[in-house]
């Protein structure tokens, strides 16, 4: 957090008297901050937020800056947002109707894993590194078997059991230890809700979903694969931090939904619907 503010007060242009000021605080306790000999109080981080606000400082990028751990070699480092903390061994334990099953998620980038704690009470962030040597991996494209693959895992292909294009992806990942495929959030799943309701072409849904451009997403599905990832970092997240993913997130969310609109327009004529593919199988 003191990289943070430290940060916002550069993109403020301002010394650390005149950042102290405009906050109602002293120097010192600016400094303490920056240097990470002290945390700002609820109070203190309410009017850093509102300093941000007022200024309209877009803090999107000093919080992917802050966050990132360098690359020092050849290492994979991805990131990971816990709701409370991993205890115990790193596991393959998330929800099944995740976007490829159960797993534990790590991500490329920072900002994607933070957005999706960032309504939790206690969240925790993690840098780790994951070694793929020994592993088998399955590197899913963006195109139609990314959006299927996700579809039938988040239970938007039920009405297809027992054809087999439902068959195909539900085998797909059978027997990999990592899967490697880009990342999909709420707007994705409200296009794959139109895909299979007929709405929405499969051309119209991959220009779609691939336009958010959120990164990349690393899944290790097996035990194997858990067992050969290790924490660089743990950090809680602040309230100051939180407050500001909120935003970020709300307004990520409102620009996806204008693009993905004018996407559905341009492509409405163009590929096949589901009902078309099923038949076509």
């Amino acid at each position: 957090m003191n990289d943070l503010i430290k940060a916002i007060r550069f993109r403020a242009k301002m010394n650390q008297e005149q950042f102290a000021s405009a906050l109602g605080t002293t120097p010192l306790s600016v400094n303490r901050w920056e240097n990470g000999k002290t945390l700002p109080n609820r109070m203190a981080q309410k009017q850093l937020y509102n300093f941000c606000k007022e200024r309209s400082i877009d803090v999107a990028d000093l919080i992917i800056e802050t966050k990132t751990v360098r690359d020092t070699g050849n290492r994979l480092v991805l990131y990971h947002g816990s709701k409370k903390g991993i205890s115990g061994e790193i596991a393959p334990i998330s929800r099944e109707e995740c976007d490829f099953g159960s797993g534990f998620y790590m991500g490329t980038s920072t900002l994607q894993p933070l957005s999706l704690i960032c309504n939790e009470d206690k969240p925790k962030f993690y840098a780790v590194e994951l070694d793929l040597t020994g592993l088998k991996v399955l590197n899913v494209e963006i195109g139609i078997d990314w959006a299927m693959l996700i579809a039938y895992h988040r239970k938007e292909m039920e009405s297809a059991k027992g054809t087999a294009v439902y068959e195909k992806y539900a085998h797909m990942a059978d027997g990999y230890d990592v899967i490697i495929g880009y990342i999909a959030n709420d707007r994705m799943y409200t296009e794959l809700s139109r895909f299979f309701n007929r709405t929405l072409t499969d051309v119209a849904l991959i220009n779609c979903i691939s336009a958010l451009d959120l990164g990349r997403q690393y899944v290790a599905v097996s035990e194997k694969a858990c067992r050969q990832i290790r924490i660089l970092k743990e950090e809680p997240i602040s309230q100051l931090e939180l407050a500001l993913l909120k935003d970020i997130s709300a307004k990520r969310r409102k620009e996806g939904v204008a693009l993905a609109e004018e996407i559905e327009i341009k492509y409405r004529r163009e590929g096949k619907f589901f009902d078309e593919i099923l038949r076509g199988e």
